[in-house]
């Protein structure tokens, strides 16, 4: 019995542990199923996030890497500018000699640690591979610019307060918008390398526009400050207003312009088409900052580098449609003229820039990699230049008949510079008659190809961080062996041995280029803040009293004894002397904001009225007095009489119209013959506001 006993608490033990471990399993399951949903959750909601308010943070792209990393260094920088601060006046406020030793040789630690960080910011502004298309492998990498960086601001509290205090409204109820410009806000510090991140660039942009409006009053401050980090050293720069705000944010947009035609794929010709567009719309963006933002704090918005930014752009953009240009080609003598002239005009606009870029306001502020880029590639087109004409003289058939077309193509293309005969070395051929000529004069520009690629692989080599760049190596090295080849195929002529220099190439284009201005009109925005009312009369410019309550009640035979004008907000155009709506506090001049409990500050002039007449014999009103009376006075007009002698009244409903220029009505049971020439005025005062030319007839 006993056995029987354990045998039956064995089988409910197995069965037991049996049981545990199906529910176990399907705990399990039902929880990855739910991390699973989770995740796919997750996933979807950052996927929407993405589209509508930036980047990713947690997308490892390796732009978004390069800018995390800028974004901590720019951080590092502004802890070692703040110690640094503080030790500079300690040092200067102490007496004590052991202590002075202390802070000098904290000062050189700061200082050395401030110099390596600055170092690595200038690394990464090198890094301009990383932004370079797949297809531009085979190509001379482009000068992109990387965004400036911001700190978050909690404007949550200031706006809530100015609200309460300025508007005289719930500021609990501005709540979402509040958040949804943070978000706003926070999304336009990583935006996508897109039209999206574009578009949401603007979008900030405009929003802007009625934030300023709205919530920075000329006279004082609300305590907000905005933050930002030099583009290219990381030195912070703090202001108040917005419109530093905004020159960042199109800064930013330039920014994203440039990375952007970087990317393209140039090895086609749409993306050679795109990559221009691009280039010639940042250069648009940095000569609307150059014009119209002036005195900005940081060093990338100083005129000088803007003005350097906006010919590095135009010159990149004049690259790309030299590029598009070599894309089947055609080797005809007209043709291989022409892109010798093309090469040598990318080769004076990156020659303008290297002036500009060699300013003594410029230099030591932009890295190093960016002189030596601009060198490189003014010697490098120049080059080709030379290597072009000299293919078109030396390689290509020419008959008798073509020899005419060639004298004159090659009279065109070349600039004789008359020299002294003691140091002139110039080879003065204006017209190649025959083959010696031709040979000589091609010679002379072959060798000049060799000798300007050489000088564009040695400006490589002296430069740290371009001498690893392999694209850069290729590009210059095919072309100096272009030239070296050609040039070898003529080694054992004589005249080779006599071969002066060759006379410049001149510069011409077929394709005049013209700078993109941004049109802010194609992203159009809703003010968040809307429920604040039009932001042309309620604004943080103006003032008016707090808005206050007015009840009015009449009998059947009696009006209210006021009149109102315009629309969005309807104003009190005139009050009757000794009326109801005098002696409930009505004034001339007073903005409505609400009828009962309805506000009516964006309503048109009918739906206001609509409202007035469906009151009854009962109405609520809130009306805020404006004190800017230079703003808001009402001048005198033609009296009703005088404008419509064939006025009504409506006894019954206490509502009389006339049909003059402007919506006004009149809310009263006065005849409008039994009136004074004042207070007819009142009645067809004048309304700042009035959007509509039509005059509503309201009937009882």
């Amino acid at each position: 019995m006993s056995s029987s006993t354990s045998d039956i608490q064995d089988k409910v033990r197995a069965n037991l542990f049996v049981s545990i471990r199906r529910k176990k399993e399907k705990l399990e399951t039902c929880s990855l199923e739910r991390k699973t949903e989770k995740k796919a959750t997750d996933d979807n909601y950052f996927t929407l996030r993405r589209q509508r308010w930036g980047s990713d943070p947690r997308l490892q792209t390796c732009r978004g890497k390069l800018q995390n990393r800028r974004s901590k260094l720019n951080q590092e920088i502004n802890k070692e500018l703040m110690l640094r601060a503080g030790a500079q006046n300690l040092f200067n406020a102490t007496n004590n000699k052991r202590m002075k030793e202390q802070v000098a040789l904290e000062l050189q630690f700061v200082n050395s640690n401030l110099q390596l960080l600055k170092e690595q910011l200038t690394e990464l502004n090198s890094s301009v591979e990383i932004y370079q298309g797949t297809g531009s492998k085979s190509s001379i990498p482009m000068i992109p610019l990387g965004l400036k960086e911001t700190k978050e601001i909690n404007l949550r509290e200031p706006f809530k307060d100015f609200i309460l205090e300025h508007y005289s409204e719930e500021p609990d109820k501005y709540d979402e918008a509040i958040s949804e410009f943070m978000d706003l806000r926070g999304a336009m510090r990583t935006p996508e390398r897109d039209e999206s991140g574009v578009a949401l660039l603007f979008e900030y942009f405009n929003q802007l526009y009625f934030i300023d409006r709205r919530f920075f009053p000329p006279d004082r401050s609300l305590g907000i400050y905005f933050e930002w980090y030099d583009s290219l050293t990381g030195t912070p720069s703090c202001q108040r207003t917005v419109a530093f705000e905004k020159a960042c944010v199109l800064f930013n947009l330039g920014a994203l312009y440039t990375q952007l035609g970087a990317r393209h794929d140039r090895t086609s010709a749409a993306g050679l088409d795109a990559a221009v567009n691009n280039f010639l719309r940042a250069a648009g963006m940095f000569r609307y900052l150059h014009d119209t933002f002036t005195n900005a704090p940081s060093k990338d918005l100083s005129p000088e580098v803007l003005d350097m930014l906006i010919h590095l752009m135009l010159a990149q953009a004049r690259e790309c449609l030299h590029e598009k240009a070599l894309l089947g080609h055609s080797e005809d003598l007209e043709t291989v003229v022409e892109l010798s002239q093309e090469a040598a005009q990318v080769a004076h606009e990156y020659s303008q820039v290297l002036k500009t870029i060699s300013g003594a306001s410029v230099k030591d502020y932009v890295p190093a990699s960016w002189i030596s880029m601009v060198h490189i590639k003014a010697e490098y087109y120049r080059g080709r230049a030379h290597y072009r004409m000299a293919e078109a003289l030396l390689t290509l058939p020419i008959d008798e008949r073509d020899q005419e077309q060639l004298s004159i193509r090659v009279q065109n293309a070349l600039q004789f510079v008359h020299l002294p005969p003691v140091s002139n070395t110039t080879l003065e051929i204006s017209v190649p008659t025959n083959h010696q000529e031709r040979t000589l004069l091609g010679l002379a520009h072959c060798r000049e190809s060799v000798l300007v690629h050489e000088e564009a692989m040695r400006q490589q080599r002296m430069c740290r961080d371009l001498k690893k760049k392999s694209a850069l190596t290729e590009v210059l090295h095919f072309g100096h062996e272009a030239a070296v080849h050609l040039l070898d195929l003529y080694e054992e002529e004589e005249d080779l041995l006599n071969v002066w220099d060759p006379p410049p190439i001149a510069s011409a284009t077929k394709i005049q280029l013209s700078l993109t201005a941004p049109d802010f009109s194609q992203h159009r925005v809703e003010d968040v803040f809307k429920l604040l009312g039009p932001v042309a009369v309620f604004s943080a410019k103006h003032q008016w009293s707090a808005p206050r309550p007015i009840s009015i009640t009449r009998t059947v035979t009696q009006g209210f004894g006021f009149s109102v004008r315009g629309d969005a907000p309807v104003v009190i155009a005139g009050v009757d002397r000794g009326s109801l709506a005098e002696r409930a506090g009505v004034n001339e001049g007073d903005l409505v904001v609400c009828i009962g409990n309805r506000d009516v500050k964006w309503m048109p002039h009918d739906e206001v009225v609509g409202l007035i007449r469906d009151a009854g014999n009962m109405l609520s009103l809130t009306l805020v007095t404006p004190c800017d009376k230079t703003y808001y006075k009402l001048p005198k007009s033609k009296s009703l009489k005088d404008i419509s002698p064939h006025s009504t009244t409506s006894s019954s409903s206490g509502i009389s119209s006339s049909s003059s220029n402007g919506s006004s009505s009149h809310f009263g049971s006065v005849n409008s013959s039994s009136l004074s020439t004042k207070d007819k005025d009142k009645r067809n005062s004048w309304n700042p506001f009035k959007r509509s030319t039509s005059r509503d007839k309201l009937k009882s």
